[in-house]
């Protein structure tokens, strides 16, 4: 067996609550500059360029979202099994696994970049373009078709850099990407003129800048990727996808619950209650991601785990995770709840209406995420270990199957409550279905099977 080089000691020897948080907070920090990043972009458009110019970017933005969920669905997938091979002792393996990973990962995007570039026009009036935003979307398109493949790049070498114990780096490449992002967004629109053209092209660069700044961990001296070695494996391949498969089903709910809400509050309140759903939406988005921070924590840590066969060590990331998310959760309702009002103000909302239901949404909406994380604990425990039925089962439950019925149900018997409280319920249906028919057996039988990733 080979020796591990140090990169790794954390996870073998420190407490397992110091090596959470020492994952957690870089990770939540790094996500929470990506979500700003995002809204910098719109700010600049919009002001910028205007509001065609904003539109038609976020017209582009679905193949913004297909790249990062390609790069999360190869990364995780990747990155699980890169973490498991180390904690086996596995070195050159885990090494064969981060080479094919980022080889697929390569292909998969430049094949689709060469396709989307020679038909940019015909997928631009597919996204919803019309003669006042294909311009804009055309333009947006062409820079991620031909240098998109940077973006994934520097997605998928955070996650291995993640896993290969440099959790802090991740978060650095992370907050450079967002810090020049906004920089050259406002030198291309404003001092050069350069317009959504501009605002890709910082986009990418920015991207760029990030990858650069990740490369820096292949230098280090205790580092497992410091040599490569690639093996080529189909079996290896299939269970990269198969691994990360979770990570892009979950992406895809996103779709769901935003067109699911969309559908049914215009049906019932029509502009007013999709002005009121943007607002609980953008909110969501912001803060949605915190929970990813525990999934980023808890993912590399019960990998490395389950691959040195440390059941105490899983179990006690476990109760770490459902503690943190549960704090995490009831402090977002709480803070949802009482500044409400405060939070809508932000919008410039000038309809009272819409201030109401808004004021209301995020009241009811907040309540699931008491729930939100617990799920998602248990949701990344399978996956981290290789059993993606069982994980792909909690984002059917949550994403799909209760999501769509109580859409479906709740407004029919108590009204526009009923969409605020659709996801609420659904995580409560799924916690308590994990409560009472995983959480013992996990707790019981966690690290006496060794399932093979």
């Amino acid at each position: 067996m080979i020796q591990v080089v140090e990169t790794h000691e954390g996870l073998k020897n420190q407490p397992v609550k110091k090596v959470f948080i020492n994952y957690f907070f870089p990770s939540l920090f790094g996500l929470m500059l990506m979500s700003v990043n995002i809204l910098a972009d719109g700010v600049f458009i919009g002001n910028g360029v205007g509001s065609d110019g904003l539109a038609g970017v976020n017209l582009a933005i679905p193949l913004f979202s297909l790249i990062f969920s390609i790069s999360l669905w190869i990364g995780i997938g990747g990155g699980t099994m890169y973490s498991v091979n180390i904690g086996e002792g596995e070195v050159a393996k885990a090494r064969s696994v981060f080479s094919l990973a980022t080889t697929s990962l390569m292909a998969l995007i430049l094949i689709t970049g060469v396709i989307g570039y020679f038909n940019v026009k015909e997928i631009a009036y597919l996204l919803g373009a019309n003669a006042d935003t294909l311009s804009f979307t055309v333009e947006y398109l062409e820079v991620l078709f031909l240098l998109g493949w940077i973006i994934a790049l520097q997605q998928l070498i955070s996650i291995f850099v993640r896993n290969d114990g440099s959790p802090t780096l991740s978060m650095v490449a992370l907050g450079m990407t967002a810090i020049v992002n906004i920089g050259l967004n406002y030198y291309m629109i404003f001092i050069l003129e350069l317009g959504v053209f501009g605002a890709a092209l910082a986009t990418v660069l920015a991207s760029l800048i990030g990858l650069i700044v990740l490369l820096l961990h292949f230098f280090k001296k205790y580092t497992n990727l410091r040599k490569l070695s690639f093996q080529w494996s189909w079996k290896m391949l299939r269970r990269i996808f198969l691994i990360g498969f979770p990570s892009f089903f979950s992406e895809a709910g996103t779709l769901v619950f935003m067109a699911g809400y969309n559908l049914t509050i215009v049906g019932l309140l029509g502009t007013d209650g999709v002005a009121a759903f943007s607002v609980v939406n953008y909110l969501h988005g912001f803060l949605f991601l915190s929970f990813f921070g525990i999934e980023s924590a808890l993912q590399p840590m019960i990998s490395y785990y389950h691959g040195a066969k440390e059941k105490g060590r899983i179990i006690e990331s476990l109760k770490i995770g459902e503690k943190a998310s549960f704090t995490l959760g009831l402090f977002l309702l709480i803070v949802g709840f009482v500044t409400a009002p405060i939070l809508v103000s932000l919008f410039g909302l000038e309809s009272e209406e819409v201030r109401k239901l808004a004021i209301q949404g995020i009241r009811l909406f907040f309540i699931g995420y008491v729930f939100l994380g617990f799920n998602f604990v248990y949701m990344t425990y399978f996956q981290s270990i290789g059993e993606i039925r069982k994980s792909t089962i909690i984002i059917f439950l949550r994403s799909f199957f209760f999501l769509l019925l109580l859409l479906w149900l709740l407004p029919k018997l108590i009204g526009i409550a009923g969409v605020w409280l659709a996801v609420p319920l659904a995580e409560i249906l799924v916690a308590l279905l994990l409560v009472f028919f995983t959480r013992k057996h996990v707790m019981m039988q966690t690290g006496q099977r060794n399932s093979s990733v």
